[in-house]
């Protein structure tokens, strides 16, 4: 049966007659009659607060915290932070009131089929299928890292044959640098493969595990760094200024890095993926996407406070800028444990953006975009197993053999860029269906979703040039297949 919500959105689509909302209604009513698609709803409030928070404490805190300090902001990285943290607010807010009022599945790919209309959602889909996919194989690299300096540990070390891809280049020199294959980072995402077909509430358990488990580390390390602070390392504050540039033409300063560590909240978005699997999702949806979101941007803001005030930032543009830190200051019990807690931690980020792709998808499927195969739905586990193993080969493949390091920048502008689309879809819907249902609505008016579209499109803006040439190709690749397939299949253009 329809929901409430549902009916409503019943009669405003009837009286304006809008062909982008009865895509809108033609979604809302596939998430609300859940034997039609046969994904089950089991998540909890605090499983989506703790999903987003899985997904966002990891790479960003533990490995680019002291890259951004080092290359781009110095001690000011925590500005950088904050910079980033409100643009992502922003985005959060919008996304909040379209999951609480559009609702649908596919993240910003459903929010903005319901304002932009099919070409734009198709966009945005392809943008967040890069985002996600790319996210997943380049954190199976760093966990690959850590994985192997663990062994090595315990005197089992893997050869460097088997812990680099045959194309893998020194970002130093330049030369080729490669191995065979990189077995850790190949092998971990077919172990998490085999977590999300075994069903989401299960992986859920798992992920609530990981996530005290990270908190621990980070607990750890606060507890002892902070009796170690100098407060020379944070003068000179901000040596690079705002924004400018180095000798190489690369943007430095605090903007720029802003634009850097904003991989760093990569994540909180995928939670409203996870709208047809919510129990309450017009509830839960908001408060897992704002909760998440608030409480890691604190712990990034003191965790990197103390990072630059226990180390010169000079010295942190290693892999491992944490457990580094620690192993500075001779605490090497703690860097020890921190560095098991970061295996863990990057586990989950890719538990959750694995998670995020496979119903993005899904989503795409069901409108006709892509290939049916990819919204079949299991019986047995009610998962999308097939659509789960074809990401999984396609992300091992990239993790074990391909170097991801200049892939891995347009994981930021995709994301970007899909933020500026689902803010732009709360300016849309407020002016052409004021009267829609809104159980979470941004403050404001359409201020606060103007400020979003504003910072994260001039977060983009600082990003290098050559990652918005790659973001262009990757459009064009999308451009061809929705032509040549998605347009003549979609549902929308069969009704």
């Amino acid at each position: 049966m329809k929901s409430t919500i549902t009916k409503a959105v019943v009669n405003v689509a009837a009286t304006t007659g809008s062909t982008f909302f009865s895509a809108l209604l033609r979604k809302k009513n596939v998430v609300t009659e859940e034997e039609n698609h046969g994904l089950k709803r089991c998540l909890s409030a605090l499983d989506l607060s703790l999903m987003g928070v899985g997904a966002i404490i990891g790479t960003g805190i533990f490995v680019l915290t002291g890259v951004a300090a080092a290359t781009t902001s110095g001690p000011a990285v925590v500005l950088s932070f904050i910079v980033a943290g409100f643009a992502c607010a922003f985005a959060a807010l919008a996304y909040a009131e379209l999951a609480s009022s559009v609702g649908g599945a596919g993240s910003a790919y459903g929010y903005s089929y319901a304002a932009f209309g099919e070409f734009i959602a198709w966009i945005i889909g392809w943008d967040l299928i890069l985002e996600y996919g790319v996210a997943t194989a380049a954190v199976a690299n760093g966990w690959s890292g850590y994985f192997n300096n663990a062994l090595h540990g315990i005197g089992l070390g893997l050869p460097v044959a088997l812990t680099k891809g045959p194309f893998a280049v020194d970002p130093l020199t330049g030369l080729a640098d490669g191995g065979i294959v990189n077995l850790p980072a190949f092998m971990i995402v077919f172990l998490l493969m085999m977590m999300l077909i075994i069903g989401v509430k299960e992986s859920a358990k798992l992920n609530t595990a990981m996530v005290f488990i990270k908190l621990l580390t980070i607990v750890v390390f606060l507890s002892v760094a902070l009796f170690h602070i100098n407060p020379e390392n944070w003068t000179p504050f901000a040596p690079f200024g705002w924004f400018s540039y180095n000798e190489a033409g690369k943007p430095i300063g605090i903007l720029a890095g802003a634009s850097v560590v904003f991989f760093a909240y990569v994540g909180f978005d995928a939670v409203s993926t996870a709208t047809e699997e919510a129990n309450k999702p017009q509830r839960d949806i908001p408060i897992g996407i704002l909760s998440s979101l608030i409480f890691c941007t604190i712990i990034y803001i003191v965790v990197s406070g103390t990072l630059t005030g226990i180390v010169s930032y000079k010295e942190l543009n290693v892999s491992s800028p944490v457990a580094f830190g620690l192993a500075r200051i001779g605490v090497n019990w703690a860097s020890a444990l921190v560095a098991t807690g970061v295996i863990t931690g990057l586990t989950t980020v890719m538990l959750v953006l694995y998670y995020a792709l496979t119903r993005i998808l899904t989503a795409m499927s069901r409108d006709g975009l892509l290939s049916p195969l990819f919204s079949h739905i299991n019986k047995k586990t009610q998962t999308p197993v097939k659509n789960t193993v074809i990401c999984g080969v396609v992300m091992a493949v990239m993790a074990g053999f391909i170097p991801l390091n200049a892939l891995a920048e347009l994981v930021n502008v995709g994301t970007l860029a899909a933020f500026v689309l689902v803010c732009g879809g709360v300016i849309v819907l407020r002016k052409t269906h004021p009267d829609l249902p809104r159980p979470f609505k941004a403050p404001g008016g359409i201020l606060l979703p103007v400020l979003g579209v504003i910072s994260c499109g001039a977060l983009i803006a600082f990003l290098p040039l050559h990652t918005h040439i790659r973001f262009v190709l990757w459009l064009a690749v999308g451009l061809v297949i929705y032509f040549a397939y998605g347009i003549r299949k979609s549902q929308l253009h069969k009704e």
